[in-house]
């Protein structure tokens, strides 16, 4: 009674959610419709899942968080825009919610994480969702080669320039949504690759935690 009681709160905290990234602007009906079925709180630890559709970044641990919602809706929408379909890279799996959306909405998801335990934690998640997403653990600035070329990537961490590991394991006609900037905030940057070349354009502001490894910031 009470994990029924539990799941309708939690069902209704995440419509809310939905009306909230709605209110922001976002119409993408397939964006939303994800966002309304993935259940984000499976991505928390049982102690914090009360703050898990709150409209904030929350942190998981290892210097990371998960990002607030309006944010991973935002980068989704712009993969989905412009790529609707196919095979997708994610850098930095981190709390694996945003890989769940991606699958949910048809893709065919590789994730990669540098850190270990979450990796080890978003593997435990996906596991018992029954989720078939492809994880690697390494330097996601490198990206993953052995399955490349992919139709979209979507990079969840702050970078000072799209690593050219990730231009080139693009498909012709592919997709890379990231984060450029500095310290101080990033642009939502979309990059789309027309053969050898690649056209850039960039949107709104935002703040993620840096994208670490060989061709992004170093690490401590």
């Amino acid at each position: 009674m009470t994990e029924r009681i539990e799941d309708r709160e939690y069902s209704e905290r995440r419509r809310e959610m939905v009306e909230q990234i709605r209110r922001y602007g976002l119409k993408d009906t397939r964006v939303l419709d994800a966002f309304q079925r993935v259940e984000r709180h499976r991505f928390f630890n049982d102690a914090d899942r009360g703050y898990a559709y709150d409209d904030c970044a929350f942190p998981i641990g290892c210097g990371q968080t998960i990002s607030q919602p309006f944010t991973v809706a935002y980068m989704t929408a712009m993969l989905v825009e412009r790529c609707p379909s196919g095979k997708v890279l994610e850098i930095g799996t981190g709390s694996g919610y945003q890989a769940a959306i991606l699958d949910y909405l048809g893709y065919r998801v590789f994730t990669v994480e540098r850190v270990p335990e979450l990796y080890r934690r978003a593997s435990k998640i996906f596991d018992t969702l029954g989720l078939d997403i492809h994880q690697h653990l390494g330097d996601g600035t490198l990206g993953w080669s052995g399955h490349a070329p992919y139709d979209g990537i979507l990079v969840t961490a702050g970078a000072p320039e799209a690593p050219h590991s990730l231009l080139e394991q693009l498909a012709d006609k592919g997709v890379m949504v990231i984060p450029v900037g500095d310290s101080a905030g990033q642009k939502m940057t979309v990059i789309i690759r027309e053969g050898s070349s690649f056209d850039r354009e960039t949107f709104h502001a935002f703040a993620f935690v840096p994208l670490i490894g060989q061709e992004g910031w170093r690490g401590e």
